[in-house]
C-alpha cells in the first residue's frame, strides 16, 4: 500500500476506521469523510491522503460517495484511488501535501443551506411518508363506486358464503334463498331431508363466493405488490413510477411500451372517474329539475369545469394536492363509519319497507347463498365488475420521485393499503348481507301480521309479505334491485353521496397527477419520437406543467366525447383509448393505475328497472336515471401483474432486494394468472392490447436507443448464452454441423472495412467472428488506448450491422500478438476455425522483419489446425490513411461508414473457384455460403478443376459427381488441362525480376555456407531453393494466366492458397508466389486453405 508522509491531522481528523464512514449522508447525516478524516492532497483528481488505520495512505475507507451517481452541486466527482495510484510510488508535493479538503456536500445531490455569504438556500422539496405518500393514495385509489354501489349488489347475486343454484326437478334452478324441503327439489316426501343434507354440504365444501371474489382479486394484487416492493428496494428509485421501475428492471422495451401506454391510460381515467361524479350530480340536478341544458351537456359541463379544479390542485404543487386527498380519505372514513353505525341503529318502517330490518341471523344464512339472476348473473361476471375494484395499487408508486424514502414507503405503504380495504370489503359484504333482504317492494302497505297465509319469504316472518313483487323480479328495493343499500342502510344518506364524490374525486386527481410523472419520465429517456418536449419540470419538486397540460387536454377530449354516448359502459366498449386503459398493460406485466370507477345512480331514485334491462357499471344519460345492477367494464387490472416477473427467471448478482417477502414463483403464478383472467373476461380486447404493445415494443427494439440499465433482459441474456455454451461442450463435433468461425486480423475494424464486410457476409447469422486487433507498444502506453477504443469499434461494427466480436491484445510485436489470440479467442466450442487475413501488399517494400512475420502467422495458424483465408483486393484493404485513429469511442461509432463492394449488388456475375489443392473443402464452402447471401444470390458459380486433356470427360463428370453428393448447387465445371503449361516468357521473366532483390547469390554453396551467408536475414532465397521451388514458382505465374483469361469479370475469385515448407521455403518466395497468383486481377481474390480435415461431407450421419 502506497505511503504519504502526512503532518499530523486536526484532532478533529484523527479518527479510526468507524462503522459511520460506511454510511451515506441519508442515514449518517454528515460527510462520510468527515469521521476517518479528511485532510491531504488529490491524486489522480480524487485520491486522498487520509489517515485512517494509524498511517498516512492514499487508500481510502468505504463511503457512499464511491458508489453514487451523483455529486455535489459545483463540486468535482469524488472517488476511490485508482489502482495506479495504488501501486506507483508517489513523490510527495509540498506544495499539496494535506491541503484541508471542504466539507463534502449532501450525498443526494441538494447544496447545503450553509454554501456563503450571500447565498440563497434552494427550496427544500415536498417530501412525502409512507402513510401520506403511499397508503392513503393506494386506499383511496384502490376504494371506487364499487365500494358503494355494486358490492351490496355483488353480495346478493354471489352470496356471502355458498354453492352454484340446485337445478329444479322439472328444470330451471332453485331459488337458493329458500330453505323450504319443498324447493330442494325432492321426488318423494321421504327424500327431503337426504336432499336437504346434500344440499348442505354441497354449501359447506364450496367457499364464500364473494369473499372467494374478493380474496382472488386481492391475491393477485398482493402478488403484484409483492413484486413492486421487490423492485423498489433493489436499488435507488427516482422518479417515474411505475415505468421507472419496470424499464429499469425489463429494460427500455418492455419499459418504453408500458410506460407510454400506463401515462395515456391514466389520462383516460382521469376522463372516466370525472364522468362518474359528473353523472351523479347531474343525477341530484335532474331529481329537482335543475338541468343546466340537458343531461347529455350538463355532464360534459360538471366534468369539464371538475377537471379544471383538479388541474388546478395539481398546479398548486404536491403538498395542495396530497392535502386534497387527505381531505377525500376522510370523507370516506366518515361515509364508512356513518354506514356501520346505521347497521346498529333500529330500522324504521320505511326502511323496513325497503328491506331492512337490522343485524339478523336469518337474513345472514339466506344471504349465504348466491341467487343468481339475469344475464350477468355468472361467477366471472360478478368478478369481472368486482375485479377493478381491487386495482389502483400504484397510486404511491407513481409518484416515486415525492416520496422520503422510496424503497421504504412503497413496500409498507402499498401492503398496508391492500391489507385495509381488503377488510373494508370483507367487512362491507358480511354486515350488509345480514341486514337487508333480496327483495323489497318499499311501500308501507306490504306489512302484515307475522304468520299470515300466501306470505312467502325470509321477510313475512318480520311482518312484511314482498311475495308479490318477488315472484314477479319487479320489486325496486332490496339487495338484488337497488344500488343504493348501502345509502339506505346508513345512518345519514347523504354522507355516502359524500364518500362516492370522494371515491371518484380522489381516484380522478391521483390519475391527472400519475400520468405526467410517468410520462415526464418516459420523455427524459427519448425513446420515442416528439415527446422530449414534456419532459421539462419546474419548481422545487421537477413537477410536470407540460404534461398536466397534455394530460388536461386528453380529459377533458374524453369528456366530450363520453357525453355523446348514452351510456357509460357503452362509452367504455366504444373507444379503444378506454380500452387500453383497461387492458392494454396487463400483457406487459403491469399493474393498472387504478380501479375504474362505475358511475354512480341517483341516491334518491325511485324507480328500478329489472336487472335485466340495466347498463353496465353506469347511470344512463336518460332523464328517468336507473338501478339496476349489470355487468362492468372490464377489469383494468388483469395483466401479468408482476412487474417484474421476468426477473426471477434470470438469476443476476444484482438482483438484491431488501425486501425479503419475495419469491419468483409466486410472481409467475400470480402472472399466469393474470394473463388467463384477462383472456376469460374480454380475449378481444386482451389480443388488441397485445397487438398495440407488441408494436410499441418492436418500434423500440428497431431503433436501439442507447441506453443502459442494466435490466433483467440483460442477465437473461447472459444466462441463456452461458447455459447454451457450456452445453455446446458436451456435444461432440460432426462435420455436419461444421461452422467456418473466422478469427479476423482487421486492426482497428474502420481500417479494413472490406475484410470485415467480406468475413461478416458469410459468418451471419451463422457462425463466430472476432475482430481481433494487435497492440504493439508498451503495456503502460498502450493499456488506455485499449480500454478506450475497445467500446468504440463494438459500436462500430453495430452500427455497419456486422455481427461480431471485437479484442485486442498487447505484445511486443505483431507475431506473438496473432499467437495469443488463436489460443485465447473464443469460448468453449465456440472458438475460431479460420484466420482471416489481408494480403500484404507492400512487402516488396516493407521491412523483411515484417514480411518473415507474415508468414510466420500463416504457418503458426496451420500449427494451431486452423484454416487460412486471404483477401486481396485491387485496391487494397487498408483505408487508415482516409480514417482518422481514434480515440474516442462516440467518434468512432460516428464516423462516416466506407462503403465496399461486399455491400453492394452483384447482379449476374460469377464467383469462380479454382479448387485446385483437396483441402478438406473450404475453398468450395466459403463460396458457397457467400452465394446464398441476397447480394450475391444471383451469381453462378463455377468450378474449376486442373487435369489432363486426354481424360477431360472422365475427370469433369467425376467432379460433378463429387460435387452433386456436397448438395452444393455447384453445376458448372470446368476442367483446365493446360495448367500445367510454361507460362509465357515475359511473365516468367517479370517472376525472375519480382525475386532479384531478394536473392542470396550464392552460386550453389553448401548448407554450412549458405546458412553463414544468410545469417541475420532468413528471408533471403538460396539458389539451391530457387531452383528447387522453379516447377512450383512456374505453376503459380501460368495460375495467374489462366485467371486473368477466364475470370477477369467475375464478381469474386476463390482459389487454393499454395502451402510452403516450413523452414525450406523462405518468406520472400512464398510472398512472391503470392504475387505472381493474385496480380492485375480486377475482382476479390480469396485464397484460401483449409487444415486438410473434411468440411464437407455426403453423408447423412
Amino acid at each position: 500500500m502506497s505511503e504519504l508522509p502526512c503532518p499530523e491531522p486536526p484532532a478533529r481528523c484523527r479518527g479510526r476506521f468507524t462503522i459511520s464512514t460506511l454510511l451515506g449522508v441519508e442515514e449518517a447525516g454528515r460527510p462520510p469523510c468527515e469521521a476517518a478524516g479528511c485532510e491531504g492532497t488529490h491524486l489522480s483528481g480524487s485520491t486522498l491522503c487520509t489517515r485512517t488505520f494509524g498511517y498516512n495512505t492514499v487508500d481510502v475507507v468505504p463511503a457512499y460517495e464511491h458508489y453514487a451517481n451523483s455529486k455535489g452541486v459545483g463540486e468535482a466527482r469524488r472517488g476511490r484511488p485508482s489502482l495506479a495510484d495504488l501501486r506507483s510510488i508517489l513523490k510527495p508535493d509540498p506544495g499539496h501535501l494535506c491541503v484541508p479538503v471542504p466539507e463534502l456536500q449532501r450525498s443526494d445531490g441538494l447544496p447545503s443551506a450553509e454554501e456563503g455569504p450571500g447565498r440563497v438556500p434552494a427550496p427544500e422539496p415536498v417530501r412525502f411518508g409512507w402513510v401520506k405518500g403511499v397508503m392513503i393514495r393506494c386506499m383511496l385509489n384502490i376504494w371506487g363506486v364499487i365500494l358503494y354501489l355494486r358490492l351490496p349488489w355483488i353480495t346478493a347475486q354471489a352470496g356471502i358464503g355458498g354453492c352454484p343454484p340446485q337445478p329444479r326437478q322439472g328444470g330451471g334452478t332453485m331459488a337458493p334463498g329458500s330453505l323450504r324441503p319443498k324447493t330442494l327439489g325432492c321426488r318423494w316426501e321421504w327424500d327431503c331431508w337426504w336432499h336437504l343434507a346434500r344440499w348442505v354440504r354441497s354449501v359447506l365444501s364450496r367457499a364464500a363466493l364473494t369473499w372467494l371474489i374478493i380474496l382472488m382479486s386481492v391475491t393477485v394484487t398482493t402478488i403484484t405488490g409483492l413484486s413492486i416492493s421487490a423492485i423498489s428496494t433493489n436499488g435507488k428509485v427516482k422518479s417515474g413510477g411505475t415505468y421507472f421501475l419496470i424499464s429499469r428492471s425489463l429494460g427500455p422495451e418492455l419499459g418504453g411500451s408500458i410506460g407510454l401506454i400506463f401515462a395515456f391510460a391514466n389520462a383516460v381515467a382521469v376522463a372516466m372517474h370525472t364522468v362518474g361524479f359528473a353523472e351523479t350530480v347531474r343525477d341530484l340536478l335532474q331529481e329537482h329539475d335543475s338541468l343546466m341544458v340537458d343531461p347529455t351537456n350538463d355532464i360534459r359541463i360538471i366534468g369539464v369545469v371538475t377537471v379544471t379544479v383538479l388541474l388546478g390542485i395539481s398546479l398548486a404543487g404536491m403538498e395542495w394536492e396530497a392535502k386534497a386527498q387527505v381531505l377525500f380519505f376522510l370523507v370516506i372514513l366518515v361515509s364508512f363509519a356513518n354506514y356501520l353505525v346505521g347497521t346498529v341503529i333500529p330500522a324504521t318502517a320505511e326502511k323496513q319497507a325497503k328491506g331492512f330490518f337490522g343485524y339478523r341471523a336469518d337474513i345472514f344464512a339466506q344471504n349465504l347463498v348466491p341467487s343468481w339472476r339475469g344475464p350477468e348473473g355468472s361467477f366471472f361476471s360478478l368478478f369481472s365488475i368486482f375485479f377493478p375494484s381491487a386495482t389502483g395499487i400504484l397510486a404511491g408508486a407513481n409518484i416515486s420521485g415525492d416520496l422520503k424514502d422510496p424503497a421504504v414507503a412503497i413496500p409498507k405503504g402499498t401492503l398496508m393499503a391492500i391489507f385495509w380495504t381488503t377488510m373494508s370489503y370483507l367487512v362491507l359484504s358480511a354486515t350488509i348481507g345480514a341486514c337487508v333482504v333480496r327483495d323489497a317492494s318499499g311501500s308501507l302497505n306490504d306489512s302484515v301480521p307475522v304468520g299470515s297465509l300466501g306470505c312467502e319469504g325470509l321477510a313475512c316472518s318480520f311482518g312484511w309479505n314482498f311475495t308479490d313483487c318477488a315472484q314477479r323480479q319487479s320489486c325496486p328495493y332490496g339487495l338484488s334491485n337497488h344500488y343504493q343499500s348501502m345509502s339506505m342502510v346508513s345512518g345519514f344518506g347523504p354522507l355516502i353521496m359524500a364518500g362516492i364524490f370522494g371515491a371518484t374525486l380522489s381516484s380522478a386527481l391521483a390519475c391527472l397527477v400519475s400520468a405526467p410523472k410517468v410520462f415526464q419520465c418516459l420523455c427524459k429517456d427519448q425513446l420515442y419520437p416528439l415527446i422530449g418536449f414534456f419532459g421539462k419540470g419546474y419548481g422545487k419538486n421537477n413537477e410536470p406543467i407540460r404534461g398536466y397540460v397534455l394530460t388536461y387536454v386528453i380529459a377533458v377530449g374524453f369528456i366530450l366525447i363520453g357525453g355523446c354516448s348514452p351510456p357509460r359502459a357503452q362509452l367504455a366498449r366504444s373507444h379503444p383509448a378506454a380500452l387500453a386503459h383497461r387492458r392494454l398493460p396487463c400483457p406487459a406485466l403491469l399493474l393498472q393505475p387504478s380501479s375504474m370507477p362505475s358511475p354512480p345512480s341517483s341516491p334518491t331514485s325511485s324507480s328500478a328497472p329489472t336487472p335485466s334491462s340495466t347498463s353496465a357499471a353506469s347511470t344512463p344519460l336518460s332523464p328517468t336515471p336507473q338501478v339496476g345492477p349489470g355487468p362492468a367494464p372490464p377489469s383494468p387490472g388483469c395483466g401479468a401483474r408482476a412487474a417484474g416477473d421476468s426477473r426471477c427467471l434470470c438469476l443476476r448478482a444484482g438482483w438484491r432486494p431488501s425486501f425479503r417477502y419475495y419469491s419468483k414463483w409466486a410472481a409467475l403464478f400470480g402472472a399466469a394468472i393474470s394473463v388467463v383472467i384477462m383472456f376469460l373476461l374480454t380475449w378481444w380486447a386482451a389480443l388488441i392490447a397485445l397487438g398495440i404493445v407488441v408494436f410499441l415494443l418492436g418500434y423500440v427494439l428497431y431503433k436501439k436507443p442507447d441506453v443502459n440499465w442494466g435490466s433483467s433482459i440483460q442477465a437473461s441474456s447472459y444466462n441463456m448464452a452461458l447455459s447454451y455454451s457450456v452445453g455446446l461442450s458436451e456435444v461432440d463435433e460432426h462435420i455436419k454441423n461444421y461452422r467456418p468461425q473466422c478469427l479476423v486480423l482487421t486492426g482497428p475494424p474502420n481500417f479494413r472495412p472490406a475484410l470485415v464486410d467480406f468475413v461478416g457476409t458469410f459468418t451471419k447469422n451463422l457462425s463466430l467472428m472476432i475482430c481481433g486487433n494487435v497492440l504493439i507498444g508498451p503495456r503502460k502506453q498502450k493499456m488506455p488506448e485499449s480500454r478506450l477504443t475497445s467500446d468504440g469499434h463494438t459500436r462500430w461494427l453495430l452500427k455497419r450491422k456486422i455481427k461480431a466480436f471485437y479484442t485486442n491484445v498487447l505484445a511486443e510485436d505483431l507475431r506473438s500478438g496473432v499467437q495469443m489470440l488463436m489460443q485465447a479467442a473464443g469460448l468453449g466450442k465456440m472458438r475460431p476455425n479460420i484466420l482471416a487475413l489481408g494480403y500484404k501488399r507492400d512487402w516488396q517494400v516493407a521491412a523483411p522483419q515484417s514480411v518473415e512475420d507474415y508468414v510466420g502467422i500463416l504457418h503458426d495458424a496451420f500449427d494451431f489446425k486452423y484454416g487460412v483465408c486471404l483477401l486481396r483486393m485491387k485496391e487494397g484493404l487498408n483505408v487508415s490513411r482516409a480514417v482518422q485513429a481514434h480515440t474516442d469511442p462516440g467518434e468512432l461509432a460516428a464516423e462516416q461508414q466506407a462503403s465496399t463492394i461486399f455491400q453492394s449488388q452483384q447482379g449476374k456475375k460469377t464467383i469462380d473457384i479454382y479448387w485446385i489443392f483437396d483441402d478438406g473443402g473450404l475453398t468450395l464452402l466459403i463460396p458457397y455460403l457467400l452465394g446464398r447471401k441476397k447480394r450475391w444470390g444471383k451469381c453462378k458459380i463455377r468450378v474449376f478443376v486442373g487435369g489432363q486433356i486426354n481424360r477431360m470427360d472422365e475427370e469433369r463428370k467425376a467432379i460433378v459427381s463429387l460435387l452433386s453428393k456436397f448438395r452444393l448447387g455447384f453445376h458448372e465445371v470446368h476442367v483446365l488441362p493446360d495448367i500445367n503449361q510454361k507460362p509465357r516468357p515475359e511473365h516468367i521473366k517479370r517472376f525472375d525480376d519480382l525475386v532479384v532483390p531478394f536473392r542470396l547469390n550464392d552460386g550453389f554453396k553448401d548448407e554450412a555456407a549458405v546458412s553463414e551467408m544468410r545469417h541475420g536475414c532468413p528471408w533471403k532465397i538460396s539458389d539451391e531453393e530457387l531452383h528447387k521451388h522453379r516447377a512450383k514458382s512456374l505453376r503459380q505465374v501460368r495460375l495467374n494466366e489462366i485467371l486473368l483469361e477466364h475470370s477477369q469479370d467475375a464478381a469474386l475469385i476463390a482459389i487454393t492458397l499454395p502451402v510452403g515448407r516450413k523452414g525450406g521455403c523462405p518468406s520472400s518466395l512464398y510472398m512472391a508466389w503470392l504475387e505472381s497468383l493474385s496480380r492485375d486481377l480486377r475482382p476479390p481474390v480469396v485464397l484460401t486453405r483449409g487444415n486438410q480435415e473434411n468440411v464437407l461431407t455426403f453423408y447423412c450421419q
